[in-house]
């Protein structure tokens, strides 16, 4: 088995823009202002050991709970929501109750390893080797670590109003991309319980 370095690169360019953990600093931010804990090493982990579960087992683990991709998705954007609407409200509805705080939930899920994380590993397979993949998920999940760990120092140098305002800010563009999400996924849910549906609803 070759390793190609080209095709590892590709595909961390990919992940990166998926995962997109730069656009979910405010959303961190956010987080740690409600007294949530965050290690920055057990959300890696987490996030790491979901995708590449997802990698290997993906399509067939969520079939042994009669779950697919679109339904997932779905799971994840109405974790989003929530987490939008606090953001623009100002207000508390998720309230984590677990030892690692918000480090696993919404953190490494939906945040970083979330449905678009998980369905892109998925169809990375059909490009790439499973050694270039593992390689740029590693790389990536390096860069969300470390990010993590630096979000203190980007929340000083932001001072309390530009947190306030990113917050805003991103919390409105979340929303558009939870509903999205829900949508996207929703319409084929309905193809897939109900063929032929959407093209009969364009007829009338």
């Amino acid at each position: 088995m070759t390793f190609k370095v080209l095709d590892m690169l590709s595909a961390f360019m990919v992940m990166f823009a998926v995962i997109d953990i730069i656009g979910s600093i405010p959303i961190i931010l956010d987080i740690k202002s409600k007294g949530q804990r965050i290690e920055s090493g057990k959300a890696t982990i987490v996030s790491l050991l979901i995708l590449v579960t997802f990698l290997f087992t993906g399509e067939a683990l969520l079939g042994l709970f009669g779950v697919d991709i679109s339904s997932f998705a779905i799971a994840g954007s109405m974790i989003l929501f929530i987490l939008a609407m606090e953001m623009v409200l100002g207000i508390e509805l998720f309230k984590s109750s677990t030892p690692a705080g918000a480090s696993i939930v919404p953190l490494a899920f939906p945040l970083i390893a979330g449905a678009g994380s998980i369905t892109t590993m998925l169809s990375l397979r059909a490009a790439y080797g499973y050694l270039e993949i593992i390689s740029a998920l590693v790389l990536n999940m390096i860069f969300v670590y470390f990010t993590l760990r630096s979000t203190r120092l980007i929340e000083r140098f932001l001072g309390p109003t530009g947190v306030a305002v990113l917050r805003k800010v991103f919390g409105i563009i979340l929303l558009s991309i939870a509903i999205k999400l829900f949508m996207s996924n929703f319409v084929s849910s309905l193809e897939t319980f109900f063929p032929g549906l959407i093209e009969k609803m364009k007829n009338y």
